[in-house]
């Protein structure tokens, strides 16, 4: 593998914009709050829209369970091993629901998707959306939002809880799109290049997303647990991939090397929301994201060589 030009320039880009998104929550006058437009429009329109362009065209064969067993196997490794954790070690409902959510999901698309075709190029997209659809987004939907409703003190009934996975726009777009090359069909060229131009907004306004909601608070009494869920996010469950995958299985072809880089991606900012939203250490959560992505780009590098080389 090597890394083009136009992917150099593509990977230079994340940092330029997250940068770009640092620098601007120093501006007074720009509003504090403008990051949640910015994740609308690529939780509505620029993942919908990459979803349209990609899911009719892959190809299903047995490889694909191995991308959409990363946010699977992930989240459910999480729950148990900080349910465990919090259970001998003592620690608050919250606190363990915090950590089983932000370090249960990966940041598959925000960041997942730019890094990837950076390191990749344009077709390993066709994987990561495999990770990020059925995968991270199906789950957070659906065991993350029952996890996040177990470990807080709030209550939803099992109606509103269905009637919000399934009315949510962007599943209702994924499973289009799983129908669309299910039954060998898909858009007019025209159509295809207008999905592939919005989906290539991505990169830029999730960067700038990202670097808007970035946050340091040193003063924090969150330190050591944000070292463990880190620990976990960043080193333990690339490595628990890369044993599964590489040395247990016997595979390493790009898809599975594809797979085990989007599982070393930092904690999701979706995620990290859904914690917030229901009460689990909403400080910790922050500091998760906040941290976690600008360590992941040491350890990110780290995985690369280790799946290149290794």
């Amino acid at each position: 593998m090597s890394i083009s030009l136009g992917h150099m320039i593509n990977f230079i880009l994340i940092f330029v914009f997250l940068g770009l998104g640092i620098i601007l929550q120093k501006v007074k006058r720009f509003p504090t709050t403008s990051y949640k437009l910015l994740n609308d429009i690529v939780v509505y329109f620029c993942l919908p829209a990459l979803s349209l362009y990609y899911i009719p065209k892959i190809k299903l064969d047995n490889q694909l369970f191995f991308p959409i067993g990363v946010a699977w196997i992930g989240f459910v490794v999480s729950y148990f091993f900080f349910s465990f954790l919090g259970k001998k070690i003592g620690w608050s409902r919250k606190l363990t629901g915090c950590l089983i959510i932000t370090s249960g999901f990966a940041n598959t698309s925000f960041l997942g998707f730019p890094i990837i075709e950076a390191l990749y190029g344009p077709e390993a997209i066709k994987t990561a959306i495999l990770v990020d659809q059925p995968g991270s987004f199906v789950v957070l939907s659906t065991l993350g939002i029952l996890t996040a409703i177990l470990y807080s003190s709030g209550s939803s009934s099992g109606v509103h809880i269905v009637k919000k996975i399934v009315l949510f726009p962007p599943f209702i777009t994924f499973l289009g799109a799983c129908l669309m090359n299910i039954f060998n069909f898909d858009f007019h060229d025209i159509i295809q290049y207008l999905l592939q131009k919005i989906g290539n907004w991505m990169t830029p306004l999730a960067m700038l997303s990202v670097g808007l909601q970035l946050h340091f608070d040193r003063k924090s009494q969150h330190w050591r647990f944000l070292g463990i869920g880190l620990l976990y996010k960043l080193i333990l469950t690339p490595a628990i991939f890369y044993l599964l995958y590489v040395v247990v299985l016997n595979q390493n072809s790009q898809i599975i090397q594809v797979s085990i880089m989007e599982s070393a991606m930092p904690p999701m900012i979706t995620a990290s929301i859904l914690a917030s939203s229901y009460g689990l250490k909403p400080k910790l959560s922050s500091m998760m994201i906040g941290f976690g992505i600008p360590i992941s780009f040491i350890t990110l590098v780290f995985w690369y060589f280790v799946l290149r080389y290794i």
